[in-house]
């Protein structure tokens, strides 16, 4: 079952308090692309691999960023994505002139309950439809993509939807 990431469906899972926007679980759930490529933990690897029997897909943690006041207005839903089992993040860095999408040992929960956004783990999400993309905050105009044969890292890129794929569905797990 597929679900919206828009802050309006989040809102059943979240309450209000003194700090804002209040979470007690992350979301979570499987990302595929359109050619039924799923996000696939390797080692400490994200790839997109083709979503077969003997491939389990990663189980995706999303959990919202509630401090919003330092980060661009109308530009997406700030979010932090994690894997579990075992505990990663997804993390933007520059190595050289280029940014990249890294798997960082981190709780989720952890970076949520920050008192600061924390902009290397954060992403924009934005929803049209039934898919996703993920811009990256720290680099904006990067996104999460995936090449459209499989088999390949998750990266980063600025070419929306010409090499590679950046358009995803979130389904999430019951």
């Amino acid at each position: 079952m597929s679900q919206s990431l828009e802050r309006s469906h989040l809102s059943p899972r979240c309450t209000q308090n003194l700090s804002g926007l209040s979470v007690a679980v992350p979301i979570v759930g499987n990302i595929q692309d359109n050619n039924h490529l799923v996000w696939f933990l390797q080692g400490q690897t994200l790839l997109s691999v083709p979503g077969k029997h003997d491939k389990v897909p990663a189980t995706v943690a999303i959990v919202p960023c509630k401090c919003l006041e330092t980060l661009e207005k109308d530009r997406g839903n700030p979010i932090y994505l994690g894997v579990k089992e075992p505990e990663f993040c997804l993390f933007c860095t520059k190595v050289g002139d280029q940014p990249t999408l890294e798997l960082k040992k981190q709780n989720i929960m952890e970076l949520y309950n920050r008192p600061e956004p924390v902009k290397p783990f954060l992403f924009y999400h934005n929803q049209t439809g039934r898919t996703s993309t993920f811009e990256s905050v720290a680099f904006p105009g990067w996104f999460i993509a995936a090449c459209a044969t499989g088999d390949c890292p998750l990266i980063l890129t600025q070419e929306l939807g010409k090499a590679y794929i950046t358009d995803f569905e979130f389904t999430t797990l019951a």
